[in-house]
């Protein structure tokens, strides 16, 4: 009798586990990846599919076990949904730690909920405990995604391998190309000689803090908020020798405040929302508005609810209007923050109804061309390594 009640016990077990690795990651990224409203192709205007170049800044796809190459169902971006919504770029983030217990407001280093998902994604053991091994895979990630493509996809890392996608896009608009950025410089672990591991594998861009303080600054939602530290001002210096855009998306007023003075390096911001529209914690003031704009970097605008104050197409809009306003029509742009855990307005075939949108909101066609990709093939185009 107690040999039975064993065997079922280990029978039990066992369907808990497989349940486990074979359920959990999909139906996590399922839930916390939603999308709030459907569009379709009656979204389309005349002449949305003849923009040359849609690009957006901010994506963390890689993140979730998910085949790119496939459609799905659930989630905001993958190639198939790229082509449909006539995308030609879209940059790919590096998330490699995140705190238990995640707020806006108030977060420690201490812990980290992405250990138990590498281990449910039977990632790695090495992922499990390295948020630089972390980081690499998934940047080796995207580019067997573009190795197995057959020619669809393709991962720029400098202006050459611009000019020429470009070029071939002209010719066929079914393809696609993805770029690298990384969401938090905590997966370099405290080394300088690990951006240049970073650097290699393809990655472009860098945000020194996501929701925690770190090494390198203080983060918005940090505890302290402070700063850039002295190592963080050594990493924006190798950084602009090697060409690596900053990114200042949740970064700490102080942060942001000491990258203006220490650096004159090319910046942007992946993704954000702005205080002239929607007070949020992170959001952009007026004064930091300016200073970007003084400095010619770009301003990707978000889709989701804290961003612009709004579930809808006309939030964004709004927003996307009030930087334009501000400091030009050539320095803002999508940063939608697909895939970051978030209910996004819309994935990304919704991107005809933002465009909709930015013309009620009495933007010209040329106008929307450049804030729907072509301000961000301008900068690339300037600020990638040759």
């Amino acid at each position: 009798m107690l040999k039975k009640i064993v065997r079922l016990l280990l029978l039990i077990s066992v369907f808990m586990v497989t349940g486990f690795f074979a359920f959990v990651p999909n139906l996590a990224d399922r839930y916390i990846n939603r999308t709030l409203h459907a569009s379709g192709p009656a979204d389309k205007n005349s002449w949305y599919d003849s923009i040359p170049f849609i690009a957006d800044l901010h994506c963390d796809a890689l993140l979730w076990n998910r085949n790119l190459l496939e459609r799905h169902s659930y989630g905001h971006v993958d190639v198939p949904r790229m082509q449909e919504a006539n995308v030609a770029l879209e940059v790919f983030t590096i998330v490699s730690k995140t705190p238990v217990g995640i707020n806006l407001d108030h977060n420690s280093d201490k812990s980290d909920q992405l250990t138990l998902l590498n281990i449910a994604q039977l990632r790695a053991p090495e992922d499990w405990f390295s948020l630089k091994a972390r980081g690499l895979h998934q940047c080796e990630q995207l580019h067997k995604f573009a190795e197995d493509s057959k020619g669809n996809f393709r991962v720029i890392t400098n202006r050459r391998e611009l000019e020429k996608y470009m070029d071939d896009r002209g010719k066929n608009h079914r393809l696609t190309a993805g770029l690298l950025g990384i969401e938090g410089a905590h997966c370099l672990e405290g080394d300088l000689k690990n951006l240049d591991d970073f650097y290699n594998a393809g990655v472009r861009y860098i945000g020194l803090t996501h929701f925690f303080d770190n090494e390198w600054g203080g983060s918005a939602h940090g505890e302290k908020k402070g700063g850039l530290t002295e190592k963080g001002k050594q990493l924006l210096h190798k950084m602009d020798s090697l060409h690596i855009i900053i990114d200042l998306a949740h970064a700490s007023p102080a942060t942001i405040s000491d990258i203006f003075k220490e650096t004159t390096g090319p910046l942007l911001v992946s993704h954000t929302g702005v205080k002239g529209t929607c007070d949020g914690v992170r959001n952009l003031s007026d004064e930091q508005i300016l200073e970007i704009g003084r400095r010619n970097g770009l301003i990707g605008i978000g889709l989701w609810e804290t961003a612009v104050c709004g579930t809808d197409a006309d939030a964004t809009a709004r927003s996307i209007k009030y930087v334009a306003g501000k400091i030009g029509v050539d320095k803002v742009a999508m940063g939608s923050d697909f895939d970051g855990a978030t209910h996004s307005s819309y994935d990304i075939t919704g991107f005809p109804v933002i465009v909709k949108a930015l013309e009620k909101q009495g933007f010209t066609r040329p106008e929307i061309e450049q804030i729907m990709g072509g301000n961000v093939r301008d900068f690339l185009l300037k600020n990638l390594p040759q």
